[in-house]
């Protein structure tokens, strides 16, 4: 497999700066504020700190769809976290979320503001809140809880694993990638078959389930993330790629996967929201370049 010496692990570890891969300069094994920075406030009564990535593209679906269904209480600033910088360390973010991930969410809509941190639990408050997307029946209800707590569960071997060694690792290590491809491939059956008998994860209606699941693995059915589409044979699940697919022709999806994009198609990337015109007005192919 490989003619590298093998590694020994030494009696007590100790964090060597220069030995993590792409996302060194963010890695640290202490948590905390590097910096003191204040959060932009605006006028809505959602504030959320966020970035596009599978798990901030939860959240912004999810307050796109509250939008369409006329909830009007779920109007949202949305403000960019540029985690590649660390923004994630500021003083004002770690008060949200002491474990420096996005998404981050303040609710101001009442007396006292309220927090809200880690993506699953973010779309459950919503739902609460509003009402909406979490079944009342207990039986349905529970089942899409379950399939929430499967993607928080499940998506840590797909991003931090499989992704980590595959992608973005120093060197390829066979035993590695191996391990976390067959765990993802595993994953990508257990939805596929959920799938061929539903049209939801929790059945026949659109839940949270979905709005947590699909950013992750509908773009990995599609090839989106990691280069590793042909690898993992993603076209063969075509349950799976039935439920992506008509996912992504929400409206609402559409809209929510451009809030805090910084990648891609300038017309996709829409760095902050805090209007609905923002979608129209605002995003990076109508803005003037940086000088």
């Amino acid at each position: 497999m490989t003619d590298a010496p093998a590694y020994v692990p030494p009696k007590v570890w100790t964090w060597n700066k220069e030995n993590g891969g792409q996302f060194a300069s963010i890695n640290r094994p202490i948590a905390g504020p590097t910096h003191d920075k204040v959060l932009p406030v605006g006028k809505h009564p959602l504030q959320l700190y966020s970035l596009a990535t599978p798990n901030g593209v939860k959240v912004t679906v999810m307050l796109e769809e509250l939008l369409a269904l006329g909830h009007k209480g779920a109007e949202y600033d949305a403000w960019l976290i540029k985690i590649g910088n660390g923004d994630q360390f500021g003083s004002g973010f770690v008060d949200i979320n002491p474990n420096s991930k996005i998404p981050a969410l303040m609710d101001r809509s009442g007396p006292e503001p309220i927090r809200v941190f880690e993506s699953g639990s973010i779309l459950f408050y919503l739902a609460e809140k509003f009402g909406a997307f979490l079944p009342k029946d207990i039986k349905t209800r529970t089942e899409a809880m379950s399939w929430l707590f499967w993607q928080m569960g499940s998506a840590p071997y797909l991003g931090g694993g499989f992704g980590h060694f595959y992608a973005y690792a120093p060197f390829k290590i066979e035993y590695a990638i191996d391990r976390f491809a067959m765990e993802v491939k595993r994953q990508l059956d257990v939805l596929d078959r959920r799938l061929a008998d539903n049209e939801y994860l929790a059945g026949k209606d659109y839940t949270i389930a979905d709005i947590a699941v699909w950013p992750w693995y509908g773009a990995l059915a599609k090839g989106l993330v990691y280069g590793a589409g042909e690898f993992l044979s993603v076209q063969d699940y075509k349950n799976v790629q039935r439920w992506t697919d008509q996912i992504a022709k929400r409206p609402a999806v559409k809209r929510g996967r451009m809030v805090n994009r910084i990648s891609g198609d300038p017309a996709s990337q829409l760095h902050e929201r805090h209007d609905a015109s923002d979608f129209e007005t605002k995003t990076q192919d109508k803005l003037a370049p940086a000088t």
